[in-house]
């Protein structure tokens, strides 16, 4: 399996919270930017208010885990920053959920391929 690109630095959050369209879920918020690049870039967002340090880093495990089962189904040349809302409870945070709040954003966004069978 290819390893995913992640958006590291301050200026490419920016840039895609800035101009990038924006996608609400139950649980999740999504920033979509196109990149013109034949890849797609990744950025997960957790704002310390949220929770404890295992907390957040449960929830960024959870990001990670869904966006690699969805990633060959997505289409190239996005810069995706996710984002977990503040007012939802840590509680909430497991696979499940998570994974149906992503179909529903990248649904939305239309940045599915095609067939989409989940």
């Amino acid at each position: 399996m290819e390893k995913t690109k992640m958006l590291k630095k301050n200026y490419e959050f920016k840039r895609v919270l800035s101009k990038g369209k924006y996608y609400s879920g139950t649980y999740i918020e999504a920033f979509i930017l196109k990149n013109n690049k034949e890849y797609n870039f990744l950025g997960i967002a957790i704002n310390t208010k949220i929770g404890t340090a295992v907390e957040r880093n449960k929830i960024k495990r959870l990001f990670r885990e869904n966006y690699y089962s969805l990633e060959k189904k997505l289409k190239n040349g996005q810069d995706i920053v996710l984002l977990w809302k503040k007012k939802v409870s840590v509680e909430n945070a497991n696979f499940k959920n998570i994974k149906d709040d992503m179909i529903t954003i990248f649904d939305k966004a239309k940045i599915f391929f095609e067939e989409k069978e989940v």
